[in-house]
């Protein structure tokens, strides 16, 4: 896990439009003006994510590097992490952060990183892609230091419930636990940003 030479790093995962970009400028906003934050971003061919935090100005341009994976996303946070500790490794040197979060390309619900990477992993979901995904599992599910479950506001309209969607989280994670939230009405990320906080108090600690 954590090691004290080096900074708190932190996955975060999911499939396709779960809100994964969406929450790291959301952890970049919230957190940027009391840790020094650096992000790497993997996409299969495009630059799109790495591209979306620079347009939003959520980190200076230099903090941020993206990773093109050229393959499944999975491969490059879990099988052949090359790349990815290269880019770490890259802004580390340059910037000496407290925070680096990697973000994972859009995936399913077996996409997990590697240890060898990140300390600490983050999956989102999304309430769109109905109720049921939550038991379904899947070690982005099941083995996540945080489950995210993202777009609450839309559960009206796609028939979800979110009542089941935190049982059946509870009943495949055990004691680790879920957040349920809207960016869209949390812009500043909410629980997410009070358990980042906590994990980065607790490497502290180490």
């Amino acid at each position: 896990m954590h090691r004290e030479d080096r900074a708190l790093r932190i996955g975060v995962g999911g499939p396709v439009g779960s809100g994964k970009t969406a929450l790291v400028a959301a952890l970049c906003r919230t957190l940027r003006d009391e840790l020094s934050l650096v992000v790497v971003t993997n996409d299969i061919y495009t630059t799109e994510d790495a591209d979306f935090l620079r347009t939003n100005g959520v980190l200076p341009d230099d903090r941020i590097r993206a990773v093109r994976t050229g393959c499944c996303p999975h491969t490059a946070i879990r099988d052949d992490i090359t790349a990815n500790l290269d880019a770490v490794e890259e802004l580390t040197e340059r910037h000496t952060p407290d925070l680096v979060l990697v973000e994972s390309g859009g995936d399913n619900l077996t996409a997990t990183f590697s240890y060898g990477l990140i300390d600490a992993q983050i999956f989102v979901l999304d309430v769109a892609g109905g109720d049921k995904v939550p038991r379904k599992g899947g070690p982005g599910v099941t083995r996540s230091d945080l489950l995210v479950i993202n777009k609450v506001d839309l559960a009206p309209l796609v028939g979800a419930d979110l009542g089941v969607m935190r049982r059946d989280a509870l009943a495949v994670r055990g004691d680790r636990p879920t957040v349920l939230i809207s960016l869209r009405e949390q812009p500043a990320g909410g629980a997410v940003v009070d358990w980042v906080r906590s994990q980065v108090r607790s490497a502290a600690r180490r």
